[in-house]
């Protein structure tokens, strides 16, 4: 019995050691609705995994920011973050910004993050970028080779490694859905 209890304890630990060591890769993200980042992402959190930002990252994508813990994050230099203020959609349809949500998802980001934001004005229905030496100062860089930084056609990203999971909306989610 010892010896299946030991062997079950090898294995689960293997596993654990196998999961801690996977990635995922974010490119070319657009964002959606908050709710749903938020839950996406509180599961990235508690499974382990580090984040590559190698990418467009904006709107909602950015929760990532303040729900993964910042050294679980690296940026290559394709990283771009785009930050705007929440909305909703109008009684005509128009999206209109939601102030309650603009400070909530303001509020999830990291200080360094916020004074950025705040010394460009705030979030504002306008969409300011962060990306290059000002983001690098601020999450540490991780090198990819010139292969895996590259847009590959969508041929190549069928034979990716499972360990560099896409994470993106469906196409057009900004265009139904209030963020």
């Amino acid at each position: 019995m010892k010896l299946v209890t030991g062997l079950l304890a090898a294995v689960l630990l293997l596993a654990g050691v196998g999961a801690s060591h996977a990635v995922v890769r974010i490119a070319d993200d657009r964002g959606g609705r908050i709710g749903t980042y938020v839950d996406k992402y509180q599961d990235l959190r508690s499974s382990g995994e580090a984040v590559i930002i190698d990418g467009l990252c904006a709107s909602a994508c950015t929760i990532v920011l303040g729900a993964v813990p910042h050294d679980k994050i690296c940026v290559t230099s394709h990283a771009n973050l785009g930050f705007h203020a929440a909305w909703d959609f109008g009684a005509n349809g128009r999206a209109i910004t939601n102030p309650e949500a603009t400070q909530m998802l303001y509020s999830m980001y990291p200080s360094a993050v916020r004074h950025w934001i705040a010394a460009r004005g705030g979030l504002t229905p306008h969409m300011i970028f962060l990306r290059g030496k000002q983001l690098m100062s601020l999450y540490r860089p991780c090198y990819l080779d010139a292969q895996a930084s590259a847009p590959r056609p969508s041929s190549h990203r069928d034979r990716n490694p499972p360990q560099q999971d896409v994470i993106a909306p469906a196409a057009g989610v900004l265009a139904r859905q209030p963020n």
